[in-house]
């Protein structure tokens, strides 16, 4: 399988959090977040109409400040080295908002290799999200065959359609959706980081 790329779901699969959540938590609105979160999860709603849920709910907090706690959200390191020294051929495959995983991308090095939703900011207040991202419709452009790693059910095409699609439960469990049709399930990241070695 040489030449293949790598695509990575973000939130559960490089984080050790949920992002959105962890950012509703600690606002008082996790108890909202969570229901939503779970809905998409698990396809009793649609994702864009989940996301977009979850966006109004966080909508009135400074950008700023929702991208510099996303900035220190926990991540799975080893999985984060991996993608650092192959990043030529990994990308993050995201619903995430641009404005708000800036300072993650950075931090991980992987600001130039991200597919994700996209927001307009004015006054550091989001006013607007002018595309949530199709991660079925993001990866069908791809040139290359790849390997797709993520544990939602957003990621089910993605992971469907790949050479090797791994649902990944080092978080949470994996997605039902994504189970039926991973070539793999692995729920520890050593032993991911091992298989994907394997890959290259």
């Amino acid at each position: 399988m040489s030449d293949h790329l790598f695509l990575f779901d973000l939130d559960s699969t490089i984080t050790k959090q949920e992002i959105l959540p962890t950012i509703a938590e600690e606002i008082g609105l996790g108890k909202q977040m969570r229901k939503l979160t779970e809905q998409a999860m698990y396809e009793n709603m649609p994702f864009k109409q989940s996301f977009l849920s979850r966006v109004r709910l966080l909508e009135d907090i400074p950008v700023s400040q929702i991208d510099s706690r996303i900035a220190q959200i926990p991540v799975h390191e080893e999985l984060v080295r991996f993608m650092r020294d192959n990043s030529q051929r990994c990308l993050i495959v995201t619903g995430n908002l641009d404005v708000w995983i800036s300072g993650l991308m950075e931090r991980i090095g992987m600001s130039n290799n991200v597919y994700c939703s996209k927001g307009i900011v004015r006054n550091d207040r989001l006013v607007d999200v002018v595309s949530v991202i199709d991660k079925s419709a993001s990866v069908a452009q791809l040139t290359k065959d790849y390997v797709a790693v993520g544990d939602g059910s957003n990621d089910a095409q993605m992971i469907s359609t790949a050479k090797v699609g791994i649902g990944f439960g080092g978080v949470r469990p994996i997605a039902p959706s994504v189970l039926e049709v991973a070539t793999h399930a692995i729920y520890e990241e050593k032993k991911l980081c091992q298989f994907l070695e394997r890959l290259l």
